[in-house]
C-alpha cells in the first residue's frame, strides 16, 4: 500500500516537557491505525501534527499530492445559529461544487451519520449527536485520511456501534486516538503505542488490539533480555575500568570508549524502561448496612417526555450497578434521583442514615482551571489525609504519575487524562459507602483503566456506574439497568443481556412497521415527474431501504454473538456479511438522494 501521510524524525516539546523526539509514523491507504499510549505521551499532539493543526519542533511532515485530510477533534463546537445542514454544507465552501451537487453530498453525509432532520440547530444537539455531526462534516469532503481524537467520547453505545461500522466500510484511511479497548479490537487493523519506553518513541504492529498486545509483550520481553545481556557486559567492563587500564594502545583506548558507550546505552534503555501506572485505591467506610439506597416504583419526566417509570433499585454493599441507555435517555437523571439531587415524580427513594456518597461528574466540573496542580491535589497545606495518615503532596502526586516539577502548573495546562487523574485523586481522599461514577473512563489511558477496574472490583461498598466502555461494564458491573429513551426501564444481568433484549425489540418493531416509511425518508410525494424507470425505482425505494436496514440489523447482531467469536472462519464470514449489508444501505440512501435531487 502507498503512503498517504507521514511524519519523519519529528520532535515536540510542551512547556518544559519533551513529549517525543525522533518519532516517525506513516499512514497507508485504507489503514485503520489506532494510537494508544499513556496520558501525557503526546498522542493528541501527534494527531494534530499529522492533521497540520500543529507544527513539529523538528522533523518533517509529508502528505501525498492532492490527498484530502479530515480531522475530528475531541470537542465539537459549532456556530450558535447554524443548522445541521448548514454545518455540513459549510465544509464544502472551498470545494468548487454547484448547489445541486453540494446538496446531494450533504444529504448523503447526514444520512450516513443517522440524522433524520436537516433543520435542527447544531447547538441544541447532545454531545453524542454533535460528535456524529463533526464526523459528517468531514465525511462530506470525501477525505483520503480521516483523523479522529477520542471519537467514542460522548457517543452512546448505539453511536459507538455506528462509528465502528462506518470506519470499517468507508473507503478511506483512518487514524484515531482511543482508549476504548473493544473499539480498538473491532476497528483497528494496526496499532501504534506512543511511549518513550520504545526506541524512537513508538511501537507499531499490525492486527487487532488483542494481537497487538501479544506482539508488544514479545517485544518488551526481547527488550528486557537485551537490557539484561547489556547489563552483564557493562558489569564486566566496569570491573575492568576499575582496575585502571592505561589507554596507551589503540586497542585499550577503543575498549575504554566502547565501555563508556555501553554504559550510556544501558542508561538510556533503563530510562526508557521506567514507566509508571497511577495508583488508585478508593477508601470505603466500615458501614455494615445492607440497604444503602432503595428506590421503589420511581418515575421521572423531562418536559413532556417520560424518561423512566415503575423502576425498583436496591443498592447494597457489593452491588455494582451499571446504567445503560442512548444519549438523552435519562441515565444522569436516574443517577441524580437515586443520590437525592432530584426528587422522583412518582415512587420513593430511601437512603441509609448519613450515607456517604462520593460522586465523579463526567464533566469534571469541580476542577478549577486556574488552580495550580499542587492545590488541586492538596487543597490545604502541603499534605493530604488518606486513610488516617498524612501524605506529603509530592508523594501524593507521584501516586498519580505527576512529577514535582509539574506541581505549579495550572490545571488548564494538563492533558485530558491528567485532569481525569486529578479528579480521581479528589475522590480517593473521601470515605464512601456509595461510589457514583458518571463516565469515569473519559480520557484515562489504558494502564490507568486497568488499575481503576481492579480497584472498583475490590471496593466493598455499593456503586452506580454510567459508562459507554463496554469492557469496563463486562468486568465490573454485577447488574445493569437499561433505559430505552421512551420511558421503559428494566434490570438485566449484564450488558450482553441488555443488548440481546434491545435487538429483539428492534426486530419486533421492524416487523410491526413493514408498511410504514422509514423515519429518515418521510417526505411529501414528488411534485415533478420522473421517467418511468426512475418512478418505479422511487416507488420501491422505501421498502428496499427497510429491508436493507433489517438485514444490517441482523448482520450486526450475528457479528456480535459471543459464540461466533471463537471461530475465525465464522468471524470472517460475519464481517463480510456486515460490510455488504452496510454498503447496500449506504448505496440505497445515496441513490434516494440522487432521485430526490431530480425532483427538486
Amino acid at each position: 500500500m502507498a503512503l498517504v501521510l507521514s511524519v519523519s524524525d519529528i520532535a515536540k516539546t510542551h512547556g518544559s516537557r519533551r513529549l517525543f523526539s525522533g518519532l516517525s509514523l506513516g499512514v497507508e491507504e485504507d489503514a485503520r491505525l489506532g494510537l494508544i499510549g499513556p496520558n501525557g505521551s503526546g498522542k493528541t499532539t501527534l494527531l494534530e501534527i499529522l492533521a497540520g493543526v500543529q507544527k513539529a519542533d523538528e522533523g518533517e511532515r509529508s502528505i501525498r499530492k492532492l490527498a484530502r485530510l479530515g480531522y475530528v477533534p475531541q470537542d465539537s463546537r459549532f456556530e450558535d445559529e447554524r443548522t445541521v445542514f448548514g454545518v455540513v454544507d459549510g465544509s464544502l465552501d472551498d470545494a468548487g461544487l454547484d448547489d445541486a451537487e453540494r446538496s446531494v453530498r450533504v444529504s448523503v453525509a447526514l444520512s450516513k451519520a443517522g440524522f433524520e432532520s436537516e433543520g435542527l440547530l447544531a447547538r441544541t444537539l447532545s454531545g453524542g449527536w454533535k460528535k456524529r455531526l463533526s464526523v459528517a462534516a468531514e465525511l462530506v469532503r470525501e477525505p483520503d485520511v480521516l483523523l479522529l481524537d477520542e471519537p467514542t467520547n460522548h457517543l452512546d453505545l448505539d453511536g459507538i456501534a455506528w462509528l465502528e461500522r462506518l470506519l470499517k466500510t468507508e473507503r478511506l484511511a483512518a487514524v484515531f486516538v482511543s482508549h476504548d479497548r473493544y473499539f480498538l479490537e473491532n476497528v483497528a487493523s494496526e496499532l501504534a503505542d506512543v511511549n518513550p519506553a520504545y526506541p524512537g518513541g513508538v511501537f507499531r504492529a499490525s492486527g487487532s488490539y488483542s494481537q497487538f498486545l501479544e506482539k508488544r509483550e514479545e517485544h518488551l520481553a526481547n527488550q528486557s533480555r537485551q537490557r539484561e545481556t547489556l547489563a552483564n557486559l557493562v558489569k564486566t567492563e566496569i570491573e575492568w575500568l576499575r582496575r585502571g587500564p592505561k589507554a596507551r594502545t589503540g586497542k585499550s583506548r577503543a575498549r575504554i570508549d566502547k565501555a563508556h558507550g555501553m554504559i550510556s546505552n544501558l542508561d538510556e534503555m533503563q530510562s526508557r524502561a521506567r514507566t509508571g501506572t497511577a495508583t488508585i485505591d478508593f477508601t470505603a467506610s466500615e458501614r455494615k448496612t445492607k440497604r444503602l439506597i432503595e428506590a421503589e416504583g420511581i418515575a421521572k419526566t423531562l418536559g413532556d417526555r417520560k424518561l423512566f417509570r415503575d423502576l425498583d433499585v436496591l443498592l447494597a454493599p457489593g452491588v455494582r450497578l451499571g446504567v445503560l441507555g442512548p444519549n438523552g435517555s435519562g441515565k444522569t437523571t436516574l443517577l441524580r434521583t437515586l443520590l437525592g439531587e432530584l426528587e422522583p415524580d412518582e415512587g420513593k427513594v430511601s437512603r441509609a442514615n448519613a450515607v456517604r456518597i462520593v460522586k465523579l461528574d463526567q464533566h469534571r466540573a469541580t476542577l478549577d482551571e486556574a488552580m495550580p496542580l499542587k492545590r488541586a491535589l492538596c487543597p490545604d497545606g502541603d499534605s493530604v489525609m488518606y486513610r488516617g495518615e498524612m501524605v506529603h503532596v509530592v508523594a501524593w502526586a507521584k501516586r498519580f504519575l505527576f512529577q514535582k516539577e509539574q506541581l505549579e502548573l495550572p490545571v488548564s495546562e494538563l492533558s485530558g487524562g491528567e485532569r481525569a487523574r486529578v479528579a480521581v485523586a479528589e475522590l480517593m481522599r473521601q470515605e464512601a459507602d456509595v461510589l457514583a461514577l458518571d463516565e469515569p473512563t473519559n480520557d484515562l489511558d489504558i494502564p490507568t483503566l486497568e488499575v481503576l477496574e481492579q480497584n472498583l472490583l475490590d471496593f466493598p461498598g455499593a456503586m452506580l456506574l454510567i459508562t459507554h466502555d463496554r469492557y469496563l461494564l463486562d468486568r465490573v458491573a454485577t447488574a445493569v439497568v437499561g433505559l430505552d429513551g421512551d420511558g421503559d426501564a428494566a434490570m438485566y444481568a449484564d450488558y450482553r443481556q441488555w443488548e440481546a433484549a434491545r435487538a429483539a425489540k428492534r426486530k419486533r418493531s421492524v416487523s410491526d412497521t413493514q408498511t410504514e416509511k422509514p423515519a429518515a425518508i418521510v417526505q411529501a410525494k414528488p411534485k415533478k415527474k420522473l421517467s418511468y424507470k426512475d418512478q418505479l425505482e422511487w416507488d420501491g425505494m422505501e421498502q428496499k431501504i427497510l429491508e436493507a436496514e433489517e438485514e444490517l440489523a441482523a448482520a450486526t447482531a450475528h457479528m456480535e454473538e459471543p459464540a461466533n467469536a471463537s471461530d475465525a472462519e465464522t468471524v470472517v464470514q460475519a464481517a463480510a456479511r456486515l460490510e455488504k449489508a452496510q454498503a447496500e444501505v449506504d448505496s440505497l440512501y445515496e441513490r434516494w438522494s440522487a432521485l430526490e435531487e431530480k425532483l427538486a
